[in-house]
């Protein structure tokens, strides 16, 4: 392998490395089932640390460019057709990225001090009515924070704030008509498709293969939009590969369809960086939702979706005159923990704990 890592470059080297790796496979440099260097050979050869090489390595794993093997190493998976066979469902302590929520790793005496603040700042501008679509302040912030943690380039006045994933979930399905299709992962967080037929909307279930949706299921299906979840979707702990994610944007194309991305938990992908979102790679046509339950805690009943402007246009003629459904005093709060930098230094603790019981695991299963 001839690559070259920039010392001197902002760019970290292990994402140095996982681009350029990325970039062999995508464009089939590297086949599927192609062996990879093992990690002291390449970091060798490249000087630079073994961690480093694994980071890189992790990182295709997550986005499912490459999978692990116990007592193997590490492969190519990804192709035209998309994931190839062995690719391996969630390991344990990949799945404890669910489980996660406010535990003895995050900060309570800093999210009490930023509480103090705001009530001393804001004194009684917490009691006044949020903006239907929440305060500009938070707006701004989760702004800010999609463009830093998931390279998403989001217009803060096109995020609506509400009160958890589930409120958010209504709002989506009243900007179509009723009686309208939506596709959904089988099996799937079972809320997800009651709450649409609660809005009559009509869901169809898709089966699940290790990468994803089956592409026979998708291809078949005729719907206004897909409701997926492609890191980790719940209960099944399956992450759709890189493949899989371009085949769902393809589908939605052809059919004039419209992609609900629920994002749920994707900040603690053990390997630190988050894989691509597909709003990130198709704006015009996906609706990114998150919620701060797993962030922070499941007590904190708050999410924002960022709607494509045709959706964005058609909120504000259907849906503007919904008040928001989360307190100012929480919003203020929860926009200065983020400009503060404290979520993303709670988050990051988090993960180098899932990192450390992944690595436990890795090594008691042998994997190099």
């Amino acid at each position: 392998m001839k690559y070259r890592i920039d010392k001197a470059s902002k760019t970290p080297a292990y994402e140095q490395l996982y681009r350029l790796l990325r970039a062999d496979i995508a464009e089939g440099v590297l086949p599927p089932r192609y062996k990879l260097p093992s990690k002291r050979f390449l970091a060798a050869e490249l000087e630079i640390a073994v961690i480093t090489v694994e980071h890189a390595y992790e990182l295709l794993c997550d986005e499912g460019y490459a999978v692990s093997r116990p007592r193997s190493g590490y492969y190519v998976a990804y192709g035209a057709e998309g994931l190839t066979a062995g690719a391996p469902r969630a390991t344990q302590a990949q799945m404890s990225a669910h489980n996660i929520g406010a535990d003895e790793d995050f900060p309570f005496s800093v999210l009490a001090k930023t509480m103090r603040r705001v009530l001393s700042r804001c004194d009684r501008g917490i009691l006044v009515k949020s903006p239907n679509r929440g305060t500009d302040e938070l707006r701004r912030a989760i702004a800010d924070y999609l463009l830093r943690s998931r390279g998403i380039s989001a217009a803060p006045e096109r995020i609506v704030i509400g009160s958890g994933a589930e409120y958010l979930y209504g709002l989506i399905a009243q900007l179509f008509e009723r009686g309208s299709s939506f596709a959904v992962e089988n099996p799937c967080y079972e809320k997800i498709p009651r709450v649409y037929e609660a809005n009559g909307i009509a869901c169809i279930p898709l089966k699940m293969g290790s990468d994803g949706i089956s592409s026979s299921a998708l291809s078949e299906c005729r719907a206004s939009a897909l409701h997926v979840t492609p890191f980790h979707s719940y209960p099944s702990g399956i992450t759709a590969a890189a493949a899989k994610r371009a085949e769902y944007i393809d589908w939605a194309r052809r059919g004039g369809a419209f992609i609900v991305e629920d994002d749920y938990a994707s900040e603690f992908a053990v390997a630190g960086r988050q894989i691509d979102t597909m709003f990130s790679l198709a704006p015009d046509i996906v609706v990114y939702v998150n919620t701060f339950t797993k962030t922070i805690a499941p007590a904190m009943r708050m999410g924002y979706m960022l709607l494509p402007e045709s959706l964005d246009t058609l909120f504000s003629k259907k849906l503007d005159f919904y008040s928001c459904t989360v307190p100012v005093f929480e919003q203020y709060v929860l926009a200065e923990f983020i400009n503060n930098g404290d979520l993303e230094r709670s988050i990051n603790r988090r993960r180098r704990r899932l990192r450390r019981d992944r690595q436990l695991f890795s090594t008691e299963d042998g994997t190099d």
